[in-house]
């Protein structure tokens, strides 16, 4: 039924010029429509990876998306030469023909442009050093029944869809294994403020904060810390 769903996705334009996905079956955007790209770096470059003291940070990411943090955490470890690897979970990765359709690269660097692609044409199921600073694993998985071993990761971008429109992927026992998935100091980010997400987190053992959202979109975000 999900995989139906997912066939059908829309390109739309976000409020900063970055694109989204629409999803007409769920009724559900990939990113904020009041800036994808403004979004994913508050939520998830700046107060994920870089508040991560890790030297060389193994990131986790729940959704690859359209790959744009992806995309962001590799041109962010070029820059700081901190090497990252990079894990993500996806269970309905999008076509070629709208991955080119995508305009991440044009918007933030698009001498860059090949990157992007590789991400997207990587291997699944394995590692691949696409460049000095940043290894990408894209696992095709099932989060809600996938088993990450502990202590493997040091940030969780947890960028599913929303509680409302994929209840299954917000449950206690699926953030108690992402607390136990990650090293001391570990960090997760997610875009999701809501009280019972938050208590959730909290029942797991997480630290949890609230921190302002990013710049004309969501009021809130949230960071747990181990």
């Amino acid at each position: 039924m999900m995989k139906d769903t997912m066939q059908h996705r829309l390109l739309q334009t976000t409020a900063d010029g970055s694109h989204t996905l629409f999803v007409p079956g769920l009724d559900e955007h990939y990113h904020s429509v009041k800036g994808a790209l403004t979004e994913s770096e508050h939520i998830f470059i700046n107060e994920g990876l870089k508040h991560s003291p890790a030297a060389a940070p193994a990131v986790l990411e729940i959704g690859f998306g359209t790959g744009l943090n992806a995309f962001l955490t590799l041109l962010e470890a070029d820059r700081s030469r901190r090497e990252v690897c990079f894990t993500t979970l996806e269970q309905y990765p999008l076509p070629a023909e709208l991955v080119r359709q995508v305009n991440y690269p044009a918007q933030v660097c698009p001498e860059r442009a090949a990157d992007f692609l590789a991400l997207h044409e990587a291997e699944w199921g394995r590692k691949v050093r696409l460049t000095p600073s940043f290894t990408l694993h894209k696992i095709a998985a099932d989060f809600t029944s996938y088993r990450f071993a502990p202590a493997s990761y040091d940030v969780v971008y947890f960028d599913a869809f929303a509680p409302e429109k994929q209840p299954e992927m917000w449950s206690q026992v699926l953030f108690d294994g992402l607390y136990a998935a990650l090293r001391p100091a570990g960090v997760l980010t997610t875009y999701c403020a809501k009280g019972a997400v938050r208590r959730m987190l909290q029942a797991a053992g997480f630290r949890v904060e609230r921190l302002p959202g990013p710049p004309g979109g969501k009021r809130e975000i949230l960071r747990a810390t181990v």
